[in-house]
């Protein structure tokens, strides 16, 4: 029983702890997940529908869900291939996450950080209005988490609609422009960060 609209050139943090339900959440949006009742659209049409999804959603839900054998540039390659994209944007995503001195390495050959940057890379590669992260703080360093806060402050500038998932109070804080917090699959607050 879960309401909430995500809109463009904000940050939206979504909070709870872990098993709150933001991970379903989040599939339910991207169509990989049925909801029991209701209906998850992006600007009045399902995931499934729309015509060209990686312009309109761009998504990281899991680092690790990349084949370890892919070099970086391969994996983004083959990305932008399947979606009809031009091969610049493999070397744009690359030089935005900092990942271009290490795109010829093997993934299974990365840290969690490099790894997080990479799927960044991939939700950010068809240059969506929409982009969606799920605990993308998970496995970077200091330095990982000043480039990632700006990433996020940057696209929300560009008018593009920003949610991101923690556990993590602090970071939610430090990005978020609002807040909607679930507990329990239930909604427990949507307010912006200064009603907080």
């Amino acid at each position: 029983n879960l309401s909430l609209v995500i809109r463009p050139g904000v940050v939206t943090g979504f909070l709870g702890p872990n098993g709150a339900g933001k991970s379903t959440t989040i599939k339910m949006i991207l169509g990989l997940m049925k909801p029991t009742e209701g209906k998850v659209l992006i600007d009045g049409t399902k995931y499934q529908d729309l015509p060209n999804p990686i312009a309109k959603v761009g998504a990281f839900l899991d680092g690790n869900a990349i084949n370890p054998k892919y070099t970086a540039k391969q994996h983004l390659e083959f990305i932008a291939t399947a979606s009809g994209l031009p091969m610049e944007r493999v070397v744009n995503v690359l030089q935005q996450t900092g990942l271009d001195k290490v795109m010829d390495k093997q993934v299974g050959e990365f840290s969690l950080g490099m790894k997080q940057r990479l799927g960044i890379a991939a939700a950010l590669i068809g240059d969506p209005e929409s982009i969606i992260l799920d605990e993308p703080f998970n496995g970077l360093d200091i330095d990982g988490i000043h480039w990632l806060r700006k990433l996020i402050k940057d696209l929300a500038a560009q008018g593009k609609a920003v949610l991101v998932s923690s556990h993590l109070m602090s970071e939610i804080q430090a990005i978020a422009d609002r807040v909607t917090v679930l507990a329990q699959g239930k909604l427990v607050a949507d307010m912006t960060i200064e009603e907080m």
